[in-house]
Order: structure tokens, then sequence, then C-alpha cells
């Protein structure tokens, strides 16, 4: 493996309380739950111990709470290999999500910030070394927006591509935007930026949207589709439909951050964008058919073996037999 600089995530680190049910209720609405599990969590945590499970280094800049769940977080992030040196310790608690999971994958998600509501642009500057190393940084909207805001400002300053994966969907400045290497919105976020530019897009139609995107500014989108694949489409003229890989999903949850952070490893691997794209369809396709968020991040071998599937002479693409190790 050809290794550079590493890729830095600030973001989120959030503990997953998962609940699997036949079907996710509705407003008003019981249902009786099948199981119940604890995982490490939080976008930010699980994009970098994507990239940290692809045996790819990774920095990490975030916080946690004084809490239990902050020291069994603290550990599982080290153990998939991320250096921690930028994540602090605060008073209070660690971030919560609470997922519910229905039978066929999809699942819904309540988020309490906890610490992750206290990553200020002063834990930025301090730690801004660790910002200067990175080959690129990948961030998302878990944190205060006057973060993510100070980080794209000082990228922008650093000359480190930005990689924001906009979730949750919420409004952001003109100014962002233009400090953007690569946004990378799934459909139901992409819809919510444009969502105000056109009456008449066609929403199945992948090329307006990110045409409409990259309006704003950004260089380079990569729209994740879902069990469509993902659209990519660059300032540099790049527009390709990446096709995906045919799996059984048991759970949908941080298949996008597998994507994210396989996308980043991709990058810093020289794969370039739309190769890049395509590795990190796989890696998404191995961890939905695997339970829990960072649980479900497959390794650099499992992601070789199922594009080499796909590619040989008579290979469907369908998932074979992988290690999870």
């Amino acid at each position: 493996m050809l290794v550079g600089k590493p890729v830095v995530v600030v973001g989120s680190i959030n503990i997953d309380l998962v609940v699997n049910t036949e079907r996710i209720p509705v407003k008003g609405e019981t249902v009786l739950g099948k199981d119940f599990r604890i995982h490490p969590g939080g976008k930010g945590a699980n994009q970098a111990v994507a990239v940290g499970r692809l045996g790819y280094p990774v920095r990490m800049i975030g916080r946690l709470g004084n809490d239990a769940f902050g020291s069994q977080l603290r550990t599982n992030l080290e153990r998939a290999g991320v250096d921690i040196a930028g994540v602090a310790t605060t008073e209070g608690t660690s971030g919560i999500a609470v997922i519910v999971v229905a039978q066929k994958g999809e699942n819904s998600i309540v988020i309490t910030p906890g610490a992750n509501a206290l990553l200020t642009p002063q834990d930025l500057e301090a730690n801004l070394e660790i910002i200067r190393s990175a080959g690129l940084v990948l961030t998302q909207l878990e944190i205060p927006d006057e973060t993510v805001e100070h980080l794209a400002k000082i990228c922008a300053r650093e000359g480190v591509p930005l990689i924001l994966d906009p979730a949750p969907a919420k409004v952001l400045s003109a100014e962002l935007f233009k400090n953007i290497e690569w946004f990378t919105p799934n459909e139901t976020e992409a819809a919510f930026f444009i969502k105000n530019s056109s009456n008449t897009i066609d929403m199945y139609d992948p090329d307006p949207m990110a045409q409409i995107l990259i309006g704003k500014g950004v260089r380079g989108v990569v729209l994740k589709l879902g069990s469509r694949g993902a659209y990519l489409a660059s300032t540099a003229g790049l527009t390709e439909l990446v096709s995906p890989f045919s799996v059984k999903a048991i759970d949908t949850t941080a298949a996008g951050d597998a994507f994210n952070g396989a996308f980043a490893t991709g990058l810093m691997l020289r794969m370039g964008p739309a190769q890049s794209a395509r590795f990190a369809a796989a890696a998404a396709a191995i961890s939905v058919t695997r339970a829990g968020a960072q649980p479900s991040m497959p390794v650099m071998a499992d992601v070789e073996q199922l594009m080499e599937c796909a590619i040989t002479p008579g290979g469907t693409g369908a998932l074979p037999l992988l290690s999870g190790k």
C-alpha cells in the first residue's frame, strides 16, 4: 500500500443504542423490539474507523464526555488504528444516538449531541498542526456550524482539500460551499440543498442535481444513490455513474460513513475520483451486510475481494464469503 499523508477526520463521536424491530413505528405507535445492542458510532468516528480499518493512517479531532461511554469510545477508536491525540474530554455526557433498525435494514435515528456540541473553533486552532499534516480533511454536520465554517477556512488557507458529508442536512453559507473539494450528500440530503433551485428537476436524474450543487461553488460532488450506486461530477468535467454491488442488506446504518471513509482512502491512495468511488461503493456494500455502525466497517482484503469478484469473467458482483476480520 502506497501511504502518504494521513486522513484527518473532524467530527462527532457517539455511542449507538440500537434496537431491532420488525418495522419502524409510526407516530404514537409502540412496537416490540427483537434485539438491543450498544455500538460505538457517530458520523465522525464511523468515518475515522472506516479509514483505520482499511489500514490507512487516520487522525481524529473531536470531543468525548467524561462518562463511561467516553472511555469506551476512546478505546474503540484506538483499537481501530485511529490517532486520537486531537480528541479532548469534557465534563458531561458523550454523544448518544438511539437507532431503530427495521427487518429490511431501514433505520430511524435520534441524536443527542452531548460533548460533540462543545467542539469549538478554538479546538481546531489547538490542533492546527494535525490539520496541517493532513492529505485531506473529512468532516460532517454533527458538530457546531461555526466549527465546520472555521474548519473550511483553515483548510482553504492551508491548502488542504476538504470533503464535507452534509449530514444531517442544514442550511450552509455560500462561503462554505466555495471551500469544499468534495461534497458527498445522499439523495435526501441533495434534495434539501437544491429544493429552492428548480421546480422542474427530475429527482431521479443525478446529473442535474449534481450540476446545481457544483453551481453553489463546490469543486466536486459525489451523490450517494444507495442501491443505484453513486454519481460523480466535478468542475474539471467529470460526470460518471458508479454501479452498485449486489448484496443483501441487513442494516444500512453507517453505510454512508463507510463510503466516505473509503472514498477518502481511495483518493489518498491515488486511485482517482471514479475509481475511489467504486472502491467506496464496495466498502459500503459490505457494511450493509453486517450489523452496527463501526463493527460493520470492512478491512482492505474484504473490499479487494468483492471488487475482484465483480470484474472476474462470469462474476456477478455478488458478495462473496468475507473474513470480517
